[in-house]
């Protein structure tokens, strides 16, 4: 049997949701320097079309499609254009994303809607469609896109953190359900770093943005190198990926002391919140 990331390696047959900026493009940029065969989908039309230039740009070649991950039906249509286009994909990239932020209770119900859309519904979309071909073929790869945040659950961010969370426990079952399959699934889980995110979301508060924005700017892995890491850990058939160490080291903080880690989040929110 094929290793499950066998087909990674050299020109690949990739689907990326939410590629019209941030990881997403990082991602077709990364894969488009191997020579991969793309498929690319988001709701913003132009950003799409732009990373598809970059891609083409790049030696790779690309197919795009404007799919909102939150309906069915059109990451079925995703789905349908990568067998026609692609002959198949090796690789699944469920990245598209967005941020909510504010006290529980004090969050629409519309956005908790609007996230757990986007960031939960759409992950198990790609999941559903894809991974049953994936399956009957006996190769291929699932990268879930998550964060840290799904781990550390820091105030004020209850709809990010625990969509994120879901993610990793979908993540986390779909490599014990894989096994055997030649298919495999990875969720990567990444600190802060320069994706935009803030630009689209919806805020009823939120810590202070000017620290946010620092941080992003300043970690050391940005985009291009969180895809790059992503896709080795993608090879190593890795369940988790932290492209950064301060990711990795807040989830090991959360399994040793996990009490001492909320309480720390707690008091440095409250100071820094407006």
């Amino acid at each position: 049997m094929l290793s499950p990331t066998m087909q990674l390696r050299q020109n690949p047959r990739v689907v990326v949701t939410g590629a019209g900026g941030g990881l997403g493009r990082a991602f077709a940029y990364v894969l488009a320097s191997r020579g991969a065969k793309l498929v690319l989908s988001d709701v913003n039309e132009a950003g799409l079309a732009e990373t598809a230039d970059g891609v083409r740009a790049r030696g790779g070649s690309a197919d795009t499609l404007r799919c909102d991950v939150s309906v069915a039906a059109e990451v079925e249509a995703l789905f349908d254009l990568s067998e026609a286009r692609l002959g198949g994909c090796d690789l699944l990239i469920n990245n598209a994303g967005v941020a909510v932020s504010g006290p529980v209770g004090e969050i629409p119900l519309r956005d908790w809607e609007w996230i757990v859309g986007v960031n939960l519904r759409g992950v198990v979309h790609g999941c559903h469609y894809f991974i049953p071909a994936m399956k009957r073929r006996g190769r291929g790869h699932v990268l879930n896109v998550a964060s840290i945040a799904g781990f550390a659950s820091s105030p004020l961010m209850g709809p990010y953190n625990a969509t994120k969370a879901a993610v990793i426990a979908l993540s986390e079952t779909l490599a014990g359900e894989l096994r055997g399959t030649g298919v495999g699934c990875s969720v990567l889980c990444p600190y802060f770093f320069r994706t935009g995110i803030l630009d689209n979301s919806r805020a009823t508060a939120m810590p202070d943005t000017s620290k946010v924005t620092r941080i992003m700017e300043s970690t050391r892995q940005q985009a291009e190198e969180v895809a790059r890491l992503a896709l080795e850990g993608c090879e190593r058939d890795a369940l988790y990926i932290f492209p950064h160490r301060e990711a990795w080291a807040i989830q090991a903080f959360k399994r040793l002391v996990p009490s001492l880690l909320h309480r720390r989040l707690a008091a440095e929110i409250a100071k820094r919140t407006i």
